[in-house]
């Protein structure tokens, strides 16, 4: 299992990326609730024709922040996971694979509080209330009660994710707030080289163990995934009453249940499709199990 990079070069690509969470959020730098923050291909908000525009506009934001805090979540379980393997790697004396660690960690501590500063102005700036599943610590502590390698194929799936999300879907939109642009387009910068050097551990862990226990960590992942769906499906309906409070109206049944409908599938494929389905992500769980990876073929179209 040879992935084509290294840690002494992903290392020095990382190096070469500087921005600091104050460069993006705060001061004068503020959310634009007048615009949408998600592309339609991650809100997918216009086939609800019976919303008025801004109707839309506040249920894309209310998804922005959802946005927000899932990825919080998420950063807040793969820092731990990080810090883990970057101890082994002193213990193994490998500088670059150590200081390409450390790295990572910092740059994930760092994007732990990009996603709380989006979330604090958010919330300074929308009038609605807006739940969210949790809390934060009980999903962590379930992902993080996996096999290791089970984390590190659904860390893999994360930061592949935040490429799709931004090279083909945000970067070309002109509708959306520069501000949230912005944070998705930093956030991607670093997660490039996070995706490189997670595949490296995909791969040495997955060395470590026989092809028994690697095809249970692939279903160890698939298994995190359908805990992260149960919590997705009770989003979606968190997001759906803030959408009644702020707009100040209620829907009838039908048009609830084609909102909860069409959001879940929504929350699904940012969360878990978009990530899962990657090629990159593809190609490792083929390295990893190719029965494994057959299994999560049949399961991916669920979520997308």
């Amino acid at each position: 299992m040879t992935a084509p990079f290294n840690y002494k070069d992903t290392l020095a690509r990382a190096e070469q990326i500087r921005w600091r969470v104050e460069d993006l959020i705060g001061g004068e730098k503020k959310l634009d609730f007048s615009k949408p923050f998600l592309p339609e291909s991650l809100a997918q908000t216009g086939q609800l024709n019976f919303l008025s525009a801004r109707e839309r506009v506040l249920l894309n934001q209310i998804r922005g922040h959802g946005y927000l805090y899932m990825f919080g979540v998420f950063e807040e379980c793969i820092l731990p996971f990080v810090m883990d393997h970057a101890r082994g790697s002193i213990e193994k004396g490998d500088d670059y694979e150590t200081r390409a660690m450390l790295q990572f960690a910092s740059e994930e501590a760092k994007h732990i509080h990009l996603f709380k500063r989006f979330r604090e102005e958010f919330e300074a700036g929308f009038a609605t209330h807006c739940d969210v599943i949790g809390p934060a610590e009980e999903i962590g502590a379930k992902i993080l009660s996996y096999d290791g390698l089970s984390v590190c194929l659904v860390t893999l799936g994360i930061e592949w994710m935040t490429q799709l999300h931004y090279t083909e879907s945000v970067r070309d939109d002109a509708d959306l707030d520069p501000l949230f642009k912005s944070l998705l387009k930093h956030h991607w910068m670093e997660e490039m080289q996070h995706a490189q050097l997670d595949t490296l551990m995909t791969d040495e862990l997955s060395e470590l163990r026989d092809e028994d226990a690697r095809l249970a960590a692939v279903r160890g992942y698939i298994e995190i995934g359908s805990f992260v769906d149960g919590g997705l499906a009770q989003q979606a309906q968190f997001d759906l009453e803030a959408l009644i409070r702020a707009c100040g109206r209620s829907f009838n049944l039908e048009e609830r249940t084609e909102i909860l409908k069409a959001q879940h599938q929504a929350l699904r494929w940012t969360f878990l499709g978009s990530g899962l389905t990657h090629p990159q992500t593809r190609a490792a769980l083929m390295r990893v199990s190719p029965a494994g990876a057959e299994e999560m073929a049949e399961i991916a179209p669920a979520f997308c």
